[in-house]
Protein backbone atom coordinates (compact mmCIF):
# COMPACT_ATOMS: atom_id res chain seq x y z
CA UNK A 1 0.00 0.00 0.00
CA UNK A 2 1.26 2.90 -0.46
CA UNK A 3 -0.51 7.43 -0.65
CA UNK A 4 1.80 9.86 -1.65
CA UNK A 5 0.71 13.50 -1.35
CA UNK A 6 1.86 16.36 -3.40
CA UNK A 7 1.12 20.31 -4.17
CA UNK A 8 2.04 22.13 -1.00
CA UNK A 9 3.97 25.31 -1.09
CA UNK A 10 4.23 28.25 -0.02
CA UNK A 11 1.04 30.55 -0.10
CA UNK A 12 0.00 34.23 1.67
CA UNK A 13 -3.38 34.70 3.68
CA UNK A 14 -6.83 34.57 2.08
CA UNK A 15 -4.77 32.41 -1.17
CA UNK A 16 -5.39 28.69 -2.09
CA UNK A 17 -4.11 25.55 -2.90
CA UNK A 18 -4.78 22.00 -4.07
CA UNK A 19 -3.66 18.47 -2.61
CA UNK A 20 -3.20 15.65 -4.32
CA UNK A 21 -2.72 11.96 -2.96
CA UNK A 22 -2.18 9.39 -5.06
CA UNK A 23 -2.89 5.78 -3.98
CA UNK A 24 -1.91 2.50 -4.78
CA UNK A 25 -1.55 -1.61 -3.47
CA UNK A 26 -5.33 -1.62 -2.52
CA UNK A 27 -8.93 -1.18 -3.81
CA UNK A 28 -8.98 2.40 -3.83
CA UNK A 29 -12.62 2.81 -4.66
CA UNK A 30 -13.64 0.46 -1.80
CA UNK A 31 -12.35 2.87 1.63
CA UNK A 32 -12.79 6.23 2.82
CA UNK A 33 -10.00 8.52 2.27
CA UNK A 34 -8.71 11.16 4.93
CA UNK A 35 -6.55 14.00 5.25
CA UNK A 36 -5.10 14.89 8.18
CA UNK A 37 -2.17 17.67 9.55
CA UNK A 38 0.07 18.64 12.37
CA UNK A 39 1.48 21.96 12.36
CA UNK A 40 5.11 22.32 14.46
CA UNK A 41 4.35 20.95 18.15
CA UNK A 42 1.00 19.84 18.17
CA UNK A 43 -0.72 16.80 17.40
CA UNK A 44 -1.72 15.33 14.12
CA UNK A 45 -5.41 16.62 13.56
CA UNK A 46 -8.06 15.40 11.18
CA UNK A 47 -9.31 17.71 8.59
CA UNK A 48 -11.58 16.05 6.27
CA UNK A 49 -12.88 12.42 5.07
CA UNK A 50 -14.73 11.47 1.82
CA UNK A 51 -16.73 8.09 1.71
CA UNK A 52 -15.74 5.72 -0.59
CA UNK A 53 -18.38 6.18 -3.04
CA UNK A 54 -18.25 10.55 -2.56
CA UNK A 55 -21.26 10.43 -1.54
CA UNK A 56 -20.37 11.78 2.45
CA UNK A 57 -17.94 14.02 2.93
CA UNK A 58 -17.28 15.68 6.74
CA UNK A 59 -14.47 18.34 7.62
CA UNK A 60 -13.11 19.86 11.19
CA UNK A 61 -15.17 22.77 12.10
CA UNK A 62 -11.71 24.69 11.58
CA UNK A 63 -12.00 24.13 7.65
CA UNK A 64 -15.63 23.94 7.40
CA UNK A 65 -16.71 26.01 4.50
CA UNK A 66 -12.90 26.50 3.35
CA UNK A 67 -12.02 23.30 2.47
CA UNK A 68 -13.41 20.39 -0.19
CA UNK A 69 -12.45 17.25 -0.45
CA UNK A 70 -12.68 15.22 -3.11
CA UNK A 71 -11.63 11.59 -4.98
CA UNK A 72 -11.54 10.21 -8.24
CA UNK A 73 -11.93 6.42 -8.60
CA UNK A 74 -10.82 6.07 -11.53
CA UNK A 75 -7.55 7.60 -11.21
CA UNK A 76 -6.32 6.22 -7.44
CA UNK A 77 -6.40 9.51 -5.98
CA UNK A 78 -8.27 11.80 -3.39
CA UNK A 79 -7.87 16.17 -3.69
CA UNK A 80 -8.14 18.94 -1.17
CA UNK A 81 -9.12 22.21 -2.42
CA UNK A 82 -7.81 24.98 0.13
CA UNK A 83 -9.80 28.49 -0.39
CA UNK A 84 -8.78 31.37 2.09
CA UNK A 85 -5.97 29.87 3.99
CA UNK A 86 -4.81 31.43 6.83
CA UNK A 87 -1.38 31.19 8.62
CA UNK A 88 -2.72 28.93 11.29
CA UNK A 89 -3.72 26.57 8.40
CA UNK A 90 0.55 25.92 8.18
CA UNK A 91 1.25 22.52 9.04
CA UNK A 92 2.36 19.27 7.05
CA UNK A 93 -0.87 17.59 5.42
CA UNK A 94 -0.97 13.82 5.34
CA UNK A 95 -3.45 11.41 3.28
CA UNK A 96 -4.35 8.53 4.99
CA UNK A 97 -6.20 5.17 4.64
CA UNK A 98 -7.32 2.34 7.25
CA UNK A 99 -9.03 -0.78 7.24
CA UNK A 100 -8.51 -2.24 10.88
CA UNK A 101 -5.89 -1.67 13.63
CA UNK A 102 -3.28 -3.59 11.40
CA UNK A 103 -3.79 -1.46 8.36
CA UNK A 104 -3.49 2.24 8.46
CA UNK A 105 -1.46 3.87 6.10
CA UNK A 106 -0.12 7.48 5.83
CA UNK A 107 1.89 9.42 3.26
CA UNK A 108 5.27 11.01 3.85
CA UNK A 109 3.33 14.39 4.02
CA UNK A 110 3.30 17.64 1.63
CA UNK A 111 3.77 20.93 3.63
CA UNK A 112 1.57 24.06 3.42
CA UNK A 113 2.72 27.27 4.58
CA UNK A 114 0.60 30.09 4.75
CA UNK A 115 2.97 33.38 5.25
CA UNK A 116 2.51 36.46 4.21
Amino acid sequence: VQVVESGGGLVQPGGSLRLSCAASGFTFSSYNMRWYRQAPEKEREWVASISSGSNSAEYADSVQGRFTISRDNGKNTVALQMNNLKPEDTAVYYCNVWWSSSANYWGQGTQVTVSS
